[in-house]
Protein backbone atom coordinates (compact mmCIF):
# COMPACT_ATOMS: atom_id res chain seq x y z
CA UNK A 1 0.00 0.00 0.00
CA UNK A 2 1.05 3.66 -0.95
CA UNK A 3 1.64 5.12 2.08
CA UNK A 4 1.42 8.38 0.88
CA UNK A 5 -2.05 7.73 0.44
CA UNK A 6 -4.75 6.77 3.01
CA UNK A 7 -7.63 4.38 2.94
CA UNK A 8 -9.73 5.65 6.37
CA UNK A 9 -12.41 3.32 7.26
CA UNK A 10 -14.69 5.10 9.90
CA UNK A 11 -16.44 2.87 11.73
CA UNK A 12 -20.22 4.19 12.85
CA UNK A 13 -23.48 3.62 14.06
CA UNK A 14 -26.56 5.03 12.60
CA UNK A 15 -27.99 8.49 14.05
CA UNK A 16 -24.43 9.52 15.16
CA UNK A 17 -23.32 12.24 12.65
CA UNK A 18 -21.76 9.89 10.64
CA UNK A 19 -23.26 12.03 6.82
CA UNK A 20 -21.72 15.44 9.01
CA UNK A 21 -18.68 13.19 9.45
CA UNK A 22 -18.56 12.48 5.70
CA UNK A 23 -19.59 15.92 4.42
CA UNK A 24 -16.14 17.62 6.17
CA UNK A 25 -14.04 14.82 4.70
CA UNK A 26 -15.67 15.45 1.16
CA UNK A 27 -15.28 19.34 1.49
CA UNK A 28 -11.29 18.36 1.40
CA UNK A 29 -9.96 18.69 -2.18
CA UNK A 30 -7.70 15.74 -1.32
CA UNK A 31 -10.55 13.25 -0.57
CA UNK A 32 -13.12 11.03 -1.99
CA UNK A 33 -14.95 9.19 0.36
CA UNK A 34 -18.25 6.35 -0.31
CA UNK A 35 -20.96 5.88 1.71
CA UNK A 36 -21.91 2.98 2.81
CA UNK A 37 -20.21 0.59 0.75
CA UNK A 38 -21.74 -2.63 2.54
CA UNK A 39 -24.52 -1.92 2.51
CA UNK A 40 -26.42 -3.75 -0.47
CA UNK A 41 -24.35 -6.97 0.67
CA UNK A 42 -25.84 -6.39 4.17
CA UNK A 43 -29.41 -6.39 2.58
CA UNK A 44 -28.93 -9.20 0.55
CA UNK A 45 -27.63 -11.10 3.32
CA UNK A 46 -29.69 -10.38 5.38
CA UNK A 47 -33.45 -9.99 3.79
CA UNK A 48 -34.47 -6.76 5.73
CA UNK A 49 -36.84 -4.81 4.35
CA UNK A 50 -35.54 -1.58 4.79
CA UNK A 51 -36.74 1.54 2.82
CA UNK A 52 -35.52 0.97 -0.70
CA UNK A 53 -33.80 -2.41 -0.17
CA UNK A 54 -34.90 -3.64 -3.59
CA UNK A 55 -33.25 -0.77 -5.41
CA UNK A 56 -29.98 -0.44 -3.41
CA UNK A 57 -29.56 -4.12 -3.79
CA UNK A 58 -30.05 -3.58 -7.88
CA UNK A 59 -27.82 -0.34 -7.95
CA UNK A 60 -24.42 -1.38 -6.04
CA UNK A 61 -21.99 -3.98 -6.22
CA UNK A 62 -23.51 -6.43 -3.33
CA UNK A 63 -20.84 -9.15 -2.97
CA UNK A 64 -18.08 -8.06 0.12
CA UNK A 65 -15.40 -9.50 -1.49
CA UNK A 66 -15.41 -7.26 -4.70
CA UNK A 67 -16.70 -4.67 -2.70
CA UNK A 68 -13.48 -5.07 -0.50
CA UNK A 69 -10.73 -5.10 -3.11
CA UNK A 70 -12.10 -1.95 -3.83
CA UNK A 71 -11.88 -0.44 -0.95
CA UNK A 72 -8.45 -1.67 -0.65
CA UNK A 73 -7.08 -0.78 -4.04
CA UNK A 74 -6.29 2.23 -5.72
CA UNK A 75 -8.19 5.98 -4.36
CA UNK A 76 -10.47 7.13 -7.03
CA UNK A 77 -10.10 10.40 -9.09
CA UNK A 78 -6.51 9.92 -8.13
CA UNK A 79 -6.77 11.58 -4.49
CA UNK A 80 -4.70 11.17 -1.35
CA UNK A 81 -7.44 10.30 0.63
CA UNK A 82 -10.24 7.09 0.63
CA UNK A 83 -13.12 8.65 3.34
CA UNK A 84 -15.12 5.27 3.70
CA UNK A 85 -18.41 5.76 6.42
CA UNK A 86 -19.43 2.55 7.46
CA UNK A 87 -22.17 1.33 9.41
CA UNK A 88 -20.61 -1.27 11.60
CA UNK A 89 -23.18 -3.62 11.82
CA UNK A 90 -22.88 -3.59 8.04
CA UNK A 91 -19.95 -6.30 8.78
CA UNK A 92 -21.92 -9.59 8.42
CA UNK A 93 -20.57 -12.85 10.25
CA UNK A 94 -19.45 -13.66 7.00
CA UNK A 95 -17.04 -10.63 6.20
CA UNK A 96 -13.25 -12.17 6.96
CA UNK A 97 -11.65 -9.25 8.65
CA UNK A 98 -8.32 -9.64 7.37
CA UNK A 99 -8.64 -6.54 4.85
CA UNK A 100 -8.65 -4.06 8.26
CA UNK A 101 -4.96 -4.68 8.07
CA UNK A 102 -4.92 -2.65 4.41
CA UNK A 103 -6.94 0.52 5.63
CA UNK A 104 -6.70 2.56 8.52
CA UNK A 105 -9.88 2.05 11.22
CA UNK A 106 -11.13 5.18 13.01
CA UNK A 107 -14.28 4.66 15.05
CA UNK A 108 -17.18 7.44 15.59
CA UNK A 109 -19.42 7.17 18.67
CA UNK A 110 -22.29 8.32 20.17
CA UNK A 111 -24.01 8.60 23.52
CA UNK A 112 -26.47 5.99 23.38
CA UNK A 113 -29.41 7.71 24.84
CA UNK A 114 -29.04 10.34 22.31
CA UNK A 115 -28.28 7.70 19.53
CA UNK A 116 -31.85 5.70 20.21
CA UNK A 117 -33.93 8.53 20.37
CA UNK A 118 -32.98 9.88 17.08
CA UNK A 119 -32.80 5.84 16.31
CA UNK A 120 -36.43 5.41 17.32
CA UNK A 121 -37.75 8.13 14.57
CA UNK A 122 -36.41 6.17 11.46
CA UNK A 123 -36.26 2.78 13.42
CA UNK A 124 -39.32 1.57 15.31
CA UNK A 125 -38.46 -0.40 18.59
CA UNK A 126 -34.67 -0.75 17.68
CA UNK A 127 -32.56 -4.09 18.85
CA UNK A 128 -28.91 -3.54 19.65
CA UNK A 129 -27.44 -4.86 16.73
CA UNK A 130 -29.47 -2.09 14.78
CA UNK A 131 -27.29 0.07 17.00
CA UNK A 132 -24.17 -1.49 15.48
CA UNK A 133 -22.82 -1.24 19.31
CA UNK A 134 -21.53 -4.91 19.69
CA UNK A 135 -20.15 -5.09 15.93
CA UNK A 136 -17.95 -1.70 16.53
CA UNK A 137 -16.48 -3.40 20.23
CA UNK A 138 -15.47 -6.26 17.96
CA UNK A 139 -13.98 -4.58 15.20
CA UNK A 140 -12.37 -2.30 17.79
CA UNK A 141 -11.51 -5.45 20.05
CA UNK A 142 -9.97 -7.19 16.79
CA UNK A 143 -7.66 -4.01 15.61
CA UNK A 144 -6.98 -3.63 19.07
CA UNK A 145 -5.21 -7.18 19.68
CA UNK A 146 -3.72 -7.84 16.18
CA UNK A 147 -1.92 -4.34 16.37
CA UNK A 148 -1.11 -4.02 20.26
CA UNK A 149 -2.96 -0.64 20.28
CA UNK A 150 -5.82 1.37 20.27
CA UNK A 151 -7.08 2.85 17.48
CA UNK A 152 -8.32 5.87 17.17
CA UNK A 153 -12.14 6.95 18.92
CA UNK A 154 -13.95 10.41 18.45
CA UNK A 155 -17.38 11.18 20.36
CA UNK A 156 -19.96 13.15 18.45
CA UNK A 157 -20.87 14.91 21.42
CA UNK A 158 -17.10 16.23 21.54
CA UNK A 159 -17.41 17.03 17.62
CA UNK A 160 -20.16 19.09 18.11
CA UNK A 161 -18.99 21.18 20.90
CA UNK A 162 -15.68 21.30 19.44
CA UNK A 163 -15.27 20.49 15.87
CA UNK A 164 -12.29 22.33 15.28
CA UNK A 165 -10.25 21.12 18.32
CA UNK A 166 -11.22 17.47 17.83
CA UNK A 167 -10.92 17.28 13.80
CA UNK A 168 -7.62 19.03 14.47
CA UNK A 169 -6.29 16.70 17.03
CA UNK A 170 -8.07 13.43 14.68
CA UNK A 171 -5.94 15.05 11.81
CA UNK A 172 -2.73 14.92 13.87
CA UNK A 173 -3.05 11.02 14.99
CA UNK A 174 -3.88 10.14 11.32
CA UNK A 175 -0.59 12.19 10.19
CA UNK A 176 -2.79 14.58 7.78
CA UNK A 177 -3.15 18.22 7.79
CA UNK A 178 -6.13 19.61 8.74
CA UNK A 179 -8.25 22.12 6.89
CA UNK A 180 -10.45 24.49 7.89
CA UNK A 181 -12.48 23.43 4.92
CA UNK A 182 -13.69 20.76 7.50
CA UNK A 183 -15.94 23.03 8.92
CA UNK A 184 -18.26 24.24 6.18
CA UNK A 185 -19.63 23.02 3.22
CA UNK A 186 -22.43 23.54 0.79
CA UNK A 187 -25.93 22.55 1.39
CA UNK A 188 -27.58 20.10 -0.36
CA UNK A 189 -27.54 16.34 -1.84
CA UNK A 190 -23.89 15.32 -3.15
CA UNK A 191 -23.65 12.41 -5.94
CA UNK A 192 -21.71 10.50 -2.95
CA UNK A 193 -24.63 9.97 -0.80
CA UNK A 194 -26.15 6.54 -0.88
CA UNK A 195 -29.44 6.62 -3.07
CA UNK A 196 -31.37 6.42 0.50
CA UNK A 197 -30.65 9.27 1.41
CA UNK A 198 -33.66 11.07 0.52
CA UNK A 199 -34.90 8.70 3.55
CA UNK A 200 -32.30 9.39 6.08
CA UNK A 201 -30.59 12.47 5.47
CA UNK A 202 -33.09 15.09 5.02
CA UNK A 203 -31.68 16.97 8.24
CA UNK A 204 -28.09 16.93 7.11
CA UNK A 205 -28.98 18.11 3.33
CA UNK A 206 -30.28 21.16 5.51
CA UNK A 207 -26.76 22.07 7.11
CA UNK A 208 -23.95 24.18 6.14
CA UNK A 209 -21.25 23.00 8.79
CA UNK A 210 -21.16 21.38 12.52
CA UNK A 211 -24.13 22.49 14.66
CA UNK A 212 -23.60 23.22 18.55
CA UNK A 213 -24.43 20.51 20.25
CA UNK A 214 -27.81 20.56 22.07
CA UNK A 215 -28.38 18.03 24.64
CA UNK A 216 -32.27 16.46 23.87
CA UNK A 217 -34.71 15.74 26.72
CA UNK A 218 -36.48 12.97 24.64
CA UNK A 219 -37.36 10.20 27.15
CA UNK A 220 -36.13 6.60 25.87
CA UNK A 221 -39.70 4.47 26.54
CA UNK A 222 -39.48 1.75 28.89
CA UNK A 223 -39.22 -1.24 26.07
CA UNK A 224 -36.15 0.15 25.27
CA UNK A 225 -34.37 0.71 28.56
CA UNK A 226 -32.95 -3.19 28.48
CA UNK A 227 -31.37 -2.30 24.83
CA UNK A 228 -30.29 1.16 26.45
CA UNK A 229 -28.26 0.02 29.27
CA UNK A 230 -26.84 -2.63 26.61
CA UNK A 231 -25.90 0.02 24.77
CA UNK A 232 -24.53 1.95 27.53
CA UNK A 233 -22.29 -0.88 28.82
CA UNK A 234 -20.33 -1.07 24.70
CA UNK A 235 -20.44 2.81 24.60
CA UNK A 236 -18.67 3.15 28.20
CA UNK A 237 -15.72 0.52 26.81
CA UNK A 238 -14.99 2.36 23.65
CA UNK A 239 -15.73 6.14 25.27
CA UNK A 240 -12.45 5.84 27.69
CA UNK A 241 -10.18 5.56 24.19
CA UNK A 242 -11.53 8.66 22.58
CA UNK A 243 -9.63 11.89 21.98
CA UNK A 244 -9.69 14.78 23.94
CA UNK A 245 -8.56 18.22 23.24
Amino acid sequence: MDHSKIHLAMWCGPRNISTALMRAWENRPDTFVVDEPLYAHYLKETGLKHEMAEEIISHYENNWERVVDWLTGPIPNRKAIFYQKHMCHHMLPNIQFNWLSKVTNCFLIREPREMLTSLMKKLPNPTLTDTGLPQQLKIFNYIREAYKEAPTVIDSTDVLENPRGILNALCNRLGIEFTELMLKWPPGIRKSDGIWAKHWYPEVETTTGWRPFEAKDTIVPEELKEVLNECNAIYEQLYQYRITV
